[in-house]
């Protein structure tokens, strides 16, 4: 028997066995699906220019942590899969290595990732109020230039500070801090939250502002928060778990987001964005850096962090397929504007 005829047989009786269990009862609203518009696609999805760089694909790499073995590890694969197929990535918080360099490899990925694509340092807010109150800004200038990073991500976590046991105490809002490293520095800065999103004024302001990005972290992902309330004593998490389930998604964010630029119009200093947080696959990315009215990539951290634990393969090939999937929903899918 002919191979070809072998593998249509063994196809046809796959599609009689399967055919009951494959009946789909749900239907993704958001998108209008257009089968007759485009030929499957070849590798052709269209880089994008954001962060003063471009990328391959518009997907933005959060990883979440350093300082330990496995952690250099999975850093190292994420900055290997960054050069390999076009991508930007964000440090986790590099407060380990304001003033020590024990764990400085683990966060010194720029020869992985190559000059060409955008690498940004991560500190918080708590650690640049301290710094500005102790006239040591300079350190974090300088921690920049050591990583040879783009320019500085600043996450915003006052919930996260408030319910740690060990937190940092804000003594000024978050918004004058962002202002005066702004006025301190000479490369870009991204602000992000770090899992409970941004109210519609918060994102206000910072839209005001000279800000190379901003970076969602929307309710829905890993909420650092309630991270904080599993480490405590179940009395603790009992009375404070109703603050871990305040924030906003994505989906709202990018609403406020349209409504914003709308207004600000040409007042607007920022016109770029990371949405993350809650980003379950290449479908919501694709939903929203489509549905958002400004420059746009989605990113992500745990689902990255899951596959970059291991061998480089196993990120490779996640990856490859994020891409794929993104490919054949810029082929045949268009958003639904009602």
């Amino acid at each position: 028997m002919p191979e070809e005829t072998s593998i249509t047989e063994t196809r046809k009786h796959d599609h009689i066995a399967l055919a009951f269990e494959s009946q789909v009862t749900q239907t993704d609203h958001r998108f209008y699906y257009e089968p007759v518009l485009s030929a499957h696609p070849q590798g052709n999805l269209a880089p994008i220019k954001i962060l003063n760089r471009t990328l391959n694909a518009p997907l933005w790499i959060s990883s979440m942590t350093g300082g330990t073995q496995k952690a250099g590890i999975i850093n190292r694969n994420l900055a290997k899969a960054c050069n390999e197929f076009g991508l930007g990535m964000g440090l986790g918080s590099c407060r380990i290595i304001l003033d020590d360099n024990t764990y400085f490899a683990d966060f010194d990925l720029r020869n992985i990732i190559g000059d060409h694509l955008p690498f940004y340092a991560n500190l918080g807010i708590a650690q640049l109020e301290e710094l500005i109150a102790a006239n040591q800004l300079q350190k974090a200038i300088e921690l920049v230039h050591r990583l040879q990073a783009d320019g500085l991500i600043i996450h915003v976590n006052p919930m996260q500070e408030w319910l740690q046991p060990e937190g940092d105490r804000f003594k000024h809002d978050s918004l004058t801090t962002i202002k005066r490293v702004l006025d301190a520095v000479n490369f870009p800065v991204i602000v992000k939250e770090v899992g409970q999103g941004m109210g519609y004024n918060s994102l206000k302001e910072l839209f005001k502002l000279p800000l190379q990005a901003i970076d969602f972290g929307a309710h829905g992902g890993t909420n650092f928060a309630m991270l904080e309330l599993l480490r405590a004593t179940p009395e603790y998490k009992e009375l404070f778990e109703p603050l871990a389930m305040v924030g906003h998604n994505a989906e709202e964010m990018v609403h406020f987001t349209n409504r914003i630029l709308d207004e600000l119009m040409e007042q607007a200093c920022c016109n770029e964005v990371i949405i993350s947080g809650g980003i379950r696959n290449f479908l919501d990315g694709y939903y929203y850096t489509q549905k958002i009215k400004t420059t746009a990539i989605y990113g992500q951290a745990s689902g990255f962090l899951k596959h970059a634990q291991g061998d480089y393969e196993t990120l490779q090939h996640y990856v490859s397929m994020q891409i794929k999937g993104l490919e054949i929903a810029h082929a045949f899918l268009r958003i639904k504007t009602s």
